[in-house]
């Protein structure tokens, strides 16, 4: 269940900062409302799936995933750049979350 609580919290990381771009030119108070819509649901679940998994492996999972995510959403909706050095280093950080996963134990 922990690893779902992350995986929740991570659709909010990787959509915020293409809601963001958009909503920025709208209004100054724009960023504010994106960080909070956004930004406490997430810190929620991180917070349930740090109750059963090591606090390292939550957050470090949770920025991974965020961050390859991401990336693919950028090259597959906003065309940005996918050279032979993105896909590498996206396939490098799902090697270590697979390992990170592997090898940290549950305390549920």
């Amino acid at each position: 269940m922990a690893w779902l609580f992350i995986l929740c919290a991570d659709l909010f990381e990787i959509a915020w900062p293409f809601v963001l771009k958009w909503t920025a030119p709208l209004s100054p108070l724009a960023p504010l409302v994106v960080v909070l819509v956004f930004a406490i649901p997430a810190n929620f679940l991180l917070a349930q799936a740090v109750k059963r998994l090591p606090a390292a492996t939550v957050y470090a999972t949770f920025v991974g995933i965020g961050t390859a995510g991401t990336a693919v959403v950028g090259m597959l909706w906003f065309r940005e750049s996918t050279n032979l050095g993105r896909i590498c280093s996206l396939i490098l950080i799902l090697v270590g979350l697979i390992g990170l996963g592997f090898f940290s134990a549950a305390s549920e």
